[in-house]
Formats: C-alpha cells, structure tokens, sequence
C-alpha cells in the first residue's frame, strides 16, 4: 500500500473503503458517500453496511472491496445495576462503552472497572462524544431529567440505535415530552421502547442481553 493512502486510512474518521483493482494492483480510497456517478460506490455502502470484504466485477475487471469503519461505540445513559452486565458485554463484543451519569456515588470504578465513564450531565456527554453511524445509544435511568436530555441530543445525531428503558406507559409519557420539544413522528420513530429484544429477561443480565442482542440486530441487518 502506497504511504500516502496508508496516511489517509490512519486520519480517517469517516467509513473508508480500500478498492485494490486484482488484475493491475492499483489501489485507490471510496467514500460510502461518495458520488453515485462512481460505479463502485453502492458495493462500497454495502461493504460499510456489512462491515465485510467483498470482490466485485467491474468493466475493468474485479476489485476488492476492503472496509475500514469507524470504531463501534455504546453510550450507556444511567449507572444502574443494568448498566453493569451490560457494560461488559458490549466490550466483549467489540463495543468501546462510555457509562454516563451525573451521579458520582453510581458512576464509580467500584462498580464499573476498567469502563469509560462521565459524570457530565448526559446531553453534554453526548456533545463530547459526538454519535456518528456507529453508535448506539441506550438510557436506564427512568430519570426524564437525565434521560430526555440524552435521547434530544441522540437523536439530533445520525445514531444507528437509540434505545430506552421503561414501561411501555413509561415510553407514551416519554414520546409526549419529546414531542413538546419538537420531534416529529419521523424522529420519535427511532427510538427503541421499551428496549431490547422480547426474550422474557427478568434479571439485570438478561435485561442486558436482550439490549445488546437488539443492537447487535440493528447494526448488521437482523430480522430478530
């Protein structure tokens, strides 16, 4: 690979595509976002999409199609005891978490070793942290004054999953709120209420398996 696109993969904080044509070696950089008029940028979304390396033919022979994402990321909105299981497990499965809550008697190294947190209030957790496609969101706080101003601030960004804990009388309450501040259908439409997957979980690990089971199906396509 040539130093100079060597250089552009390190500084990358967009999805990149690497397309190396096989049957002359040249390598060159797609954008996912790129222009339609470039043939191989729809096999570039999809390589992105699905975070897998792809051949495709083209007129002038076949390319391989190699992606470079930008790291997964998971906002935990809530210290709670859910936040726990739930922690270890999205870093497990390749999530780098942030744990946020304001309160620093929830939000400790005790409770959450060797996890990213912040005790900013959660709308300017989110401002730092800046959602991009792949980031999910979750809130468990069951705290309007630190959940809402969580999912305003999610949803505002192109967040790929946006979840919330709660009732589903807990959810209609919530959906009114976001409304009073401006959100559409369109926008209330991407949040996940009551959160995770319908395995009949109980217990703060099950609760977080489900969660982590439904974002994983949000990022890669599942029809759970």
């Amino acid at each position: 690979m040539k130093q100079e696109l060597l250089a552009r993969l390190r500084t990358a904080r967009r999805p990149v595509v690497l397309a190396t044509a096989l049957d002359t070696g040249e390598q060159t950089l797609l954008s996912p976002d790129g222009p339609e008029a470039d043939g191989l940028v729809e096999h570039a979304r999809l390589a992105v999409a699905r975070d897998e390396a792809t051949t495709v033919d083209t007129e002038r022979g076949p390319v391989f199609l190699e992606p470079f994402n930008t790291p997964l990321r998971l906002v935990v909105v809530g210290a709670v005891h859910i936040a726990q299981p739930l922690a270890r497990m999205a870093a497990l499965a390749g999530f780098a978490t942030v744990v946020v809550d304001p309160r620093t008697a929830f939000a400790t190294e005790a409770r959450f070793p060797g996890v990213a947190r912040s005790t900013l209030w959660p709308d300017e957790a989110l401002a730092k942290v800046a959602p991009d496609r792949r980031t999910a969101v979750v809130t468990l706080t069951h705290d309007p004054k630190l959940d809402d101003p969580a999912l305003a601030a999610a949803l505002r960004s192109p967040a790929f999953y946006i979840g919330c804990l709660g009732s589903q009388k807990t959810h209609a309450a919530r959906l009114r709120r976001l409304r009073d501040m401006g959100f559409g259908d369109g926008d209330l439409a991407r949040l996940r209420g009551p959160v995770g997957l319908r395995i009949g979980a109980r217990t703060p690990a099950e609760i977080a398996v489900s969660i982590l089971a439904q974002v994983v199906e949000a990022l890669r396509g599942g029809e759970g």
